[in-house]
């Protein structure tokens, strides 16, 4: 195998959802660079349905104040389209309770401890303290398959991420809160909030980074045949 093989390989095995950041800053410079690698995603007849705010600083701290302070009072928007399903059933539902139960775990959070629950998942809102916060938008009018498009485009972000050192981690969450975010950005209602998205360099030292999900074998999700 060569290198650039293994290092494909290696920023893609990488991946994972970092969940508490460094406040170490990552210059524009890498960001651009980084969301130019994403845009090489394919998307239909090259529609390219992505529109990316990134955000440091001030305008990060905004946000994440003005979404914390409804999250915190149980206000909550709701999201403009269905990312989970409305009624879940198995395997998909024992995948996601085993990563609540993982995540809590390393944290030290108890069965039935909402508050900590909760403060965990404000944590989102602060995009995990990372330095940079990104949010995807996409135009209501394009068609709901860009949304295969546009996941192909933030897998090339992530990858690219990891490999220049940098972790990750896709939020829907932020999806939950779409009118505060075109009200903060200052963006038309023309724009589906699609999520968001932290960006930095992970916290070596803290315990939910230590989060390492199971994925199925292929086997278990490919029939092959004529192979």
């Amino acid at each position: 195998m060569n290198d650039s093989i293994q290092a494909v390989d290696q920023a893609i095995r990488s991946r994972r959802s970092v969940r508490r950041f460094l406040p170490t800053a990552v210059p524009k410079e890498t960001v651009a660079e980084l969301l130019e690698l994403a845009a090489r995603a394919a998307s239909g007849t090259n529609v390219q349905p992505w529109k990316v705010y990134a955000l440091g600083g001030e305008a990060r701290a905004a946000l994440s104040k003005a979404i914390l302070e409804k999250f915190n009072q149980g206000a909550h928007e709701g999201r403009e389209f269905d990312y989970y399903p409305k009624e879940w059933s198995d395997p998909w539902i024992s995948r996601r309770r085993k990563i609540g139960f993982d995540l809590y775990g390393l944290l030290g959070i108890e069965k039935g401890d909402k508050a900590r629950m909760k403060e965990q998942t404000g944590r989102n809102y602060q995009f995990f303290d990372a330095p940079v916060g990104l949010i995807f938008t996409m135009d209501r009018q394009l068609g709901r398959g860009m949304f295969i498009d546009y996941g192909m485009f933030m897998a090339n972000l992530m990858t690219a991420a990891r490999a220049r050192g940098l972790d990750t981690c896709a939020q829907a969450a932020f999806a939950d809160y779409p009118e505060t975010v075109r009200q903060q950005l200052g963006i038309g209602d023309n724009e589906l909030v699609v999520c968001g998205m932290a960006l930095g360099y992970a916290d070596p030292d803290a315990p939910e980074n230590r989060l390492i999900t199971d994925r199925e074998p292929v086997t278990g999700f490919t029939d092959f045949r004529g192979l």
